[in-house]
């Protein structure tokens, strides 16, 4: 069976996933295995270098892995680092961030069109909760970012999730609105809103341009809702990320086939839906 990782990322990436050993943000990167329930805490050091992470995505069978940018004013994983670390592999998909809070306007939608005309990267990350002051999707802030990505024909991921700083900003509410303003507009949801996993449901049975990546929350309390709802209609919307290096790519494959997807069903979320998503 083919497999795309939506969200997989090598630790040498930066501190935050456990690039430095001995250090506490290592610590802290294997703190965040055990709460997902990964069954070993230090897997990740596999991928301390690209040759590392290029055996880690062939070894889990992957058909292909996504490794996602960042621009918060916490954590900048540049564009160009990410374009460095997928360039020349059939295997790697980029993804680029931006933060038109910090950037500006004109910028980070320079930054956007830099990013997928110039870099090749496959669609364009933000994170509204991170940003300073956090923010909701459908901030006005935003909203040159997903025209042009609208106009450009590729999708924007949101990552909010449990780790949001402000948990009221771990809220899919908005997404509904720009769902609404942007039909087209494929807008995947990273971390699917856990625990928040009814109301994301309940967006996406409204708006089908809205995809669901549970990824690591997929194996948390409250998490079968998702599997519930791609088992009926939100089969095309659901879609698999392993949240690597915080969780292992084999390990969260194998606990996958174990939620109760049906047959036709795990085959959209393990590949199809992605393949669509990217034109594969």
């Amino acid at each position: 069976m083919k497999v795309i990782d939506m969200r997989c990322r090598p630790a040498f990436l930066h501190d935050f996933f456990g690039a430095s050993p001995g250090t506490q943000a290592y610590e802290a990167a294997r703190w965040l295995n055990r709460r997902v329930g990964s069954r070993d805490d230090q897997h990740f050091v596999n991928s301390l270098t690209q040759q590392g992470f290029l055996d880690e995505v062939a070894n889990a069978g992957l058909s292909h892995a996504v490794v996602v940018g960042r621009h918060t004013p916490g954590q900048h994983l540049p564009n160009d680092t990410i374009h460095q670390i997928v360039y020349g592999h059939e295997r790697l998909l980029g993804i680029a961030g931006v933060d038109p809070a910090l950037q500006g306007e004109q910028a980070a939608v320079a930054e956007v069109e830099r990013a997928i005309k110039q870099l090749g990267l496959a669609g364009i990350d933000i994170e509204p909760g991170f940003g300073v002051p956090a923010r909701q999707p459908d901030d006005a802030v935003y909203y040159p970012i997903y025209e042009t990505c609208a106009a450009l024909g590729v999708p924007v991921f949101l990552m909010s999730g449990p780790t949001t700083p402000d948990p009221r900003f771990n809220d899919p509410a908005g997404v509904a609105r720009v769902a609404a303003d942007f039909p087209h507009l494929p807008i995947v949801c990273y971390h699917g809103y856990w625990p928040r996993v009814a109301e994301i449901v309940g967006i996406a049975f409204r708006h089908e341009n809205v995809l669901v990546v549970p990824d690591m929350y997929q194996f948390l309390p409250g998490s079968q809702l998702y599997i519930e709802a791609a088992n009926g209609f939100m089969a095309d919307q659901l879609l698999f990320g392993s949240s690597y290096p915080f969780r292992p790519i084999g390990q969260s494959i194998d606990d996958l086939h174990g939620l109760g997807l049906r047959p036709h069903v795990l085959d959209k979320v393990l590949y199809g839906n992605a393949a669509r998503l990217f034109g594969l």
